[in-house]
Parts: C-alpha cells; sequence; structure tokens
C-alpha cells in the first residue's frame, strides 16, 4: 500500500482555493445602480474571459483526476464536486455573456444622435445588464458554496485507519479505496486429523 498521507487535506484544499478564484471574480462583477456605473466594453470583456478560464480550469481539474490510475485512490467525490460547480458557473457565463452583448450595444450608440428610440433602447439594456449581472453574482455565489461545500464533506480519516475498519464502515465520501480483502477474515489451515478406516472380521 502507498503512503498517500496528507492527500485528502491536498485535495480539499484545492476545492478551496477554486472556490476563492471564484469569489473573487464575483468580488469584481458589481450590479450598477445608474449608466455611469457600467464596465467599459475591454472590462466587461476581460471579467468574461476570466470567467471562461477559471471553467477551464474546472474541466482541467476533473481530467486530471478522471485519468488517475492509481488502484489505492478514489477521487470521485472530488470529481462530483467540479462537476457540479460546472452547473451553476455555466449559467453565470450565459448570462454575463448576454449582458455584455448590451454593453456592446451602448459602447456602439454611446456618440449617436439623441432620439427617443434610442433612449428607450438604452434603458431596456441598463435594465438587463443589471438584471443579468445579478444572475451573474448569484451563481457565482452558488459555485463558491457547492465547492466549499463539498470540501467540508470529503473525509479526511487517514489511509492507515481505514485499512482496520470494515467495509459497511468505510466512509462514501473518502478519497482512499478499501482494501480488497479487509473483510476477509484470515482463516488458518485446519490439519485433519488421520483416522484409520474400521477393520472388519472376515
Amino acid at each position: 500500500m502507498k503512503d498517500h498521507t496528507g492527500r485528502a487535506a491536498l485535495e480539499q484544499g484545492q476545492l478551496y482555493l477554486t472556490a476563492q478564484e471564484f469569489d473573487r471574480l464575483r468580488a469584481d462583477i458589481s450590479v450598477p445602480t445608474a449608466p455611469g456605473d457600467l464596465p467599459d466594453i475591454v472590462t466587461a470583456a476581460q471579467r468574461l474571459a476570466t470567467l471562461t478560464d477559471l471553467i477551464k480550469n474546472l474541466s482541467d481539474e476533473v481530467l486530471f483526476r478522471a485519468t488517475n490510475g492509481d488502484p489505492e485512490l478514489n477521487l470521485a467525490p472530488v470529481i462530483s464536486a467540479f462537476t457540479a460547480a460546472a452547473v451553476p458557473a455555466g449559467r453565470a457565463v450565459e448570462h454575463y455573456t448576454e449582458a455584455l452583448h448590451q454593453v456592446s450595444f451602448l459602447n456602439q450608440f454611446a456618440d449617436a444622435p439623441h432620439s427617443g428610440d434610442l433612449r428607450d433602447a438604452r434603458e431596456a439594456a441598463f435594465y438587463v445588464i443589471q438584471e443579468r449581472l445579478e444572475n451573474v453574482r448569484n451563481s457565482l455565489q452558488e459555485v463558491v458554496g457547492t465547492l466549499r461545500g463539498e470540501a467540508d464533506r470529503l473525509d479526511g480519516t487517514p489511509q492507515r485507519i481505514l485499512a482496520a475498519l470494515s467495509r459497511s464502515a468505510h466512509p462514501a465520501n473518502s478519497i482512499y479505496r478499501q482494501p480488497p480483502d479487509a473483510d476477509v477474515p484470515r482463516q488458518t489451515p485446519t490439519r485433519l486429523a488421520y483416522t484409520p478406516a474400521p477393520r472388519h472380521a472376515r
């Protein structure tokens, strides 16, 4: 059996670190209360790039663990945590791309002559941006909560202790596999006494 001491703590740490990165992006994205609070098109595009990079990191974390060939490790709970976080992260991208499109519209017509129709279109775009960015923040908060919650639930019982437990007592959220012979009681060979066959009288 290989020594995987501390591996569970490392997996927890990576989940917490990924959650922190999403939380940092969430803090950078605010919901504007007035048109003057809107991000410019460059800033908005950069934040979308950051968001998509974070989602790519989620898939990289999954691939790294899914291709792990160590038979003593069961990284399914960690993989499940990253894939669960990818669901609200995907929704965040959907909402942010719509907000970015509206920011682009306002940027395109920033210097256009004023008219009633354009004023209404600008107001509508601003309200869409508000709604979408609020949804982005909510989705990112869900990502953070998912990653931290799964990290908290990851079992950190050392491998050497788990090896002494019965299969029924093995935690379902442990990254260490139960040894295949853990439930099989050791049997000592039984020596059969020689019993001569009875003799029959002739």
